[in-house]
């Protein structure tokens, strides 16, 4: 029997993997950036996070994959959509969350949960990139500033501008303009977060606002993406450690439960031997002990006299 399980999120514009061992505890953890549902990234993803935990893909038991690439994996042995695998992993990284906001590189989810990270409603935008990375990632190209500089820049905006378009080309062109007419660039990128704060409001419209709200997806690490969203949803956020890995996660818990379930028999067996063993180990340390706690031993005149 194997000792670990993998999940991969192969997304639009990130791989990311996530190794568990067989009590569930994240052993490692990989995010690659190789460009559109990149066979390469997933590649470096997956190497690079058995790479950081000494192991091979032989170690592992079962692998389960989500994401837009997620069917076409040959080592996964399963493949779940993102929405379910999103929401376990989020509510396992938040346990009190009850809607999980994600924006990724192509599009976004807003999901209800319940407390055991099914998922009761969501809302989806997958038909085009607005309000995604993709778009801030276009925008970010047209003002000619670093796209992982963005948020802190935004956060600087003194006026309210208004982008009337959330289509990526459209709202390219209204960027142009909008500084050809000399308003500075932490305005206008107000402007941009704002209308991606507005869309995703719009899901939340949808799915039915509740909280606690966790965020998550590469764009929670934009300080003025998070901002704006907070202040139109008027409920804070909470961002988990990492928020990337939250669908690997989800998939890796998936392929635990599945894995465990196959070799409950042989899983029951190994627990009775190392209860066993602690046992015989306790016994020999302490004379007569039967596995139970043992008071500490007592010191001083009044414990010489057996009080």
């Amino acid at each position: 029997m194997k000792s670990y399980v993998m999940g991969i999120d192969f997304g639009s514009t990130t791989a990311k993997t996530v190794i568990l061992d067989l009590k569930g505890k994240v052993v490692v953890s990989c995010v690659a950036h190789m460009g559109a549902v990149s066979g390469e990234g997933v590649k470096a993803s997956t190497e690079g996070a058995l790479k950081q935990a000494g192991l091979t893909q032989a170690d592992i038991g079962r692998t389960v994959s989500t994401g837009y690439g997620r069917r076409m994996l040959d080592i996964a042995d399963k493949n779940f959509t993102e929405i379910t695998c999103h929401a376990r992993g989020a509510v396992t990284m938040v346990p009190e969350a009850r809607l999980v906001i994600d924006i990724g590189g192509q599009d976004s989810k807003v999901i209800s949960v319940d407390a055991n990270g099914l998922v009761a409603q969501f809302a989806m935008n997958d038909r085009c990139a607005a309000g995604t990375g993709k778009f801030l990632e276009v925008l970010a190209r047209a003002m000619e500033i670093r796209l992982e500089d963005m948020g802190d820049v935004a956060l600087a905006a003194k006026e309210k501008l208004k982008i009337s378009s959330m289509c990526a080309t459209f709202a390219e062109t209204e960027v142009i303009s909008l500084l050809a007419e000399g308003q500075t660039k932490p305005d206008v990128l107000g402007a941009v977060h704002a209308a991606i704060a507005s869309r995703t409001i719009g899901l939340v419209g949808r799915v039915g606002k509740k909280g606690p709200v966790v965020m998550t997806g590469g764009v929670a690490k934009n300080p003025a993406a998070v901002h704006y969203i907070q202040e139109a949803l008027g409920m804070p956020l909470i961002l988990p450690g990492d928020p990337q890995t939250a669908g690997a996660l989800g998939a890796a818990l998936i392929a635990l439960d599945d894995y465990r379930s196959e070799h409950k028999a042989e899983l029951a067996a190994m627990e009775e031997d190392g209860i066993e063993a602690q046992m015989a180990e306790d016994k020999a340390c302490v004379p007569g002990c039967r596995g139970n706690p043992t008071a500490a031993p007592k010191k001083g005149l009044l414990g010489a006299l057996g009080f």
